[in-house]
């Protein structure tokens, strides 16, 4: 397996994990419901340390370690809806199995407070990770959705999940945070059943 800078990281590494975090890049995104991905990321990293990135991939990847088990934090900076091309991209690289990645974004579908973790799927109107399953061609890409919705009547879909939170909706959506990265932590140590009995 090899490291951010090509050298060969050990056999601790030959059975690496893979986080993928979904939002657009640039601080105009920042607060917004479509990039609670990103920040499940970011609290990840926090728990790991703060591991150093490096721009690759068409993203910033890390290497931390969670609960004893070697990771990749992958942000894709290619916007949200060309999210695949950098998940295929650091997928292939390190020859990671679909089962032992998985894709964290928002959902309108969900309502705020709600996180839902899945084996397999569709991708229930979430661009990005409609794009993320047609680049890897499979719809068997493990999933942790976090809920924004529900979308008020008379919104588009897209000035929505655009939208930022209130302050009132962002102590929830803290809470909700720090709830997903439990959650992925859990699926990264003791597999995807185990985390779905615990977290859905």
């Amino acid at each position: 397996m090899p490291s951010l800078s090509g050298r060969p990281l050990g056999d601790r590494w030959a059975t690496v994990k893979l986080f993928v975090g979904l939002g657009n890049p640039g601080p105009a995104y920042h607060n917004t419901r479509h990039n609670v991905g990103f920040e499940v990321l970011e609290t990840l990293a926090r728990r790991a340390g703060s591991p150093g990135r490096r721009q690759r991939f068409q993203g910033e990847v890390a290497q931390a370690t969670v609960r004893g088990t070697p990771v990749l934090l992958l942000w894709p900076l290619t916007w949200m809806n060309l999210s695949g091309s950098s998940v295929l991209a650091t997928r292939d690289f390190y020859k990671i199995p679909d089962s032992d990645m998985i894709v964290v974004c928002d959902d309108f579908n969900l309502p705020l407070d709600t996180i839902r973790l899945r084996p397999a799927g569709s991708a229930g109107g979430q661009n990005g990770l409609a794009d993320v399953l047609s680049r890897l061609g499979t719809p068997t890409i493990p999933r942790l959705r976090l809920g924004v919705g529900p979308l008020p009547a008379g919104w588009k879909t897209a000035d929505y999940v655009l939208g930022k939170f209130s302050r009132q909706d962002r102590e929830r959506v803290e809470v909700m945070v720090e709830r997903a990265a439990d959650a992925a932590e859990e699926w990264a140590a003791l597999g995807i059943q185990a985390a779905m009995n615990k977290y859905n």
